[in-house]
């Protein structure tokens, strides 16, 4: 007798911040789930929005290496920084290099907080390392440490930023303030540069890159104005020399204003996050041909339907009728009031207990409720 075939499933979360990967989300999922339902057919797509995680998800869905280069942290530490390097597609086209900034200069890669100082050099050398291989490189904006408009980016990458007396400033968004001038160098790279990011906010004001973000890179209220008039300043010398205005860009406050230096001096093109990765990997062609997506973030709430990953999974998903399944540490009433038809949300957690418990155990408590989900399927398909 032909064995039943079981469903087909699509596993396409977001990371829990703080805690697991996309890449372990999945797997976490995937085990509990094939546990529950060992004839299911699971494909496993791990997601980012365009910023940290993005480079982990690329390198679980294609062919590639991991390329690495010491570079200057966001307080000038000394780091070893990775960049991907992929191999060309089925078509033989080559697909674009990606460098994330969180790993050169982000807060995950610094035991400090001074945003006033921080710098995105370390970004800047590693988009110099991929744009020497490849002739389209992806910058992945997300968890910078960094509030200084992408201006050390520029300098790794041969600017130079003058003050009024001719003499470089410091390293730092507050030091963009005695900005005066900037010389691009001889030879700028040719690298089509891409820049990913789902954060519309501007570049300065209220609701730009330091009053939105600097706080919890550990902007005091002091900082917040000096940075926001740096950034301004920065803005008003890239206008007077590459003819582009920062604070005309939406999106250029994300990551402590990398976008703005980046497109202003180099042309990036900024293009949303998550459908650049999601069209990269697949993920259409894989929904096309299941019955189930299962998808997550570490907090389901009030913000998960405005713009998130799970949102745009959940899109492309009700555009194909199918169900979803959405698992988070925490599912607020905001996001259950959210949810489309067709959304279930599913806590992981088994009981109360505190937050350090639940990062500890997360792998085995997302593997524990796929299995409880799976098994809630399984009995009505019996």
């Amino acid at each position: 007798m032909t064995r039943p075939t079981g469903p087909r499933i699509v596993i396409a979360p977001d990371a829990f911040k703080g805690c697991l990967s996309s890449v372990a989300v999945s797997a976490a999922l995937a085990a509990g789930l094939a546990r529950a339902l060992p004839d299911a057919r699971i494909v496993r797509r791990p997601l980012a929005d365009g910023g940290e995680g993005t480079l982990a998800a690329l390198a679980a869905a294609e062919r590639g290496v991991e390329r690495s280069r010491g570079v200057v942290g966001p307080q000038f530490e000394a780091l070893r920084a990775g960049w991907w390097s992929p191999d060309p597609g089925p078509d033989g086209a080559p697909r674009p290099a990606v460098v994330e900034m969180a790993r050169a200069s982000g807060l995950s890669v610094t035991r400090h907080r001074r945003p006033t100082t921080a710098t995105t050099f370390g970004t800047g050398q590693l988009i110099e390392a991929a744009a020497a291989r490849h002739d389209t490189v992806w910058i992945a904006c997300g968890g910078s440490a960094t509030c200084d408009g992408g201006a050390g980016a520029l300098r790794a990458l041969g600017f130079e930023l003058l003050d009024a007396a001719g003499r470089p400033i410091e390293p730092g968004g507050a030091a963009l303030a005695k900005l005066a001038r900037i010389t691009p160098p001889d030879a700028p790279i040719t690298a089509r540069l891409i820049v990913l990011c789902d954060v519309r906010n501007p570049l300065t004001g209220p609701d730009g890159a330091a009053a939105i973000y600097g706080p919890q890179k550990g902007a005091t209220a002091g900082d917040i104005r000096a940075l926001d008039a740096g950034l301004d300043r920065f803005a008003a010398v890239c206008a007077d020399t590459f003819g582009r205005d920062p604070r005309d860009l939406p999106g250029a406050g994300a990551a402590g204003g990398l976008p703005a230096g980046l497109w202003a001096a180099l042309g990036a093109e900024p293009t949303p996050g998550f459908a650049a990765l999601a069209d990269r990997i697949g993920l259409d062609a894989h929904l096309d041909d299941c019955d189930l997506v299962v998808t997550g973030e570490g907090r389901f709430d009030g913000q998960t339907g405005q713009g998130k990953t799970i949102s745009g999974v959940v899109e492309r998903a009700a555009a194909r009728g199918l169900p979803v399944w959405a698992f988070a540490g925490a599912v607020t009433p905001e996001a259950e009031a959210w949810c489309p038809p067709r959304v279930v949300p599913w806590p992981v957690a088994d009981g109360p207990r505190s937050l350090d418990d639940s990062v500890a155990d997360a792998w085995r408590l997302i593997e524990r409720a796929a299995w409880r989900a799976g098994r809630s399927l399984a009995a009505r398909i019996a």
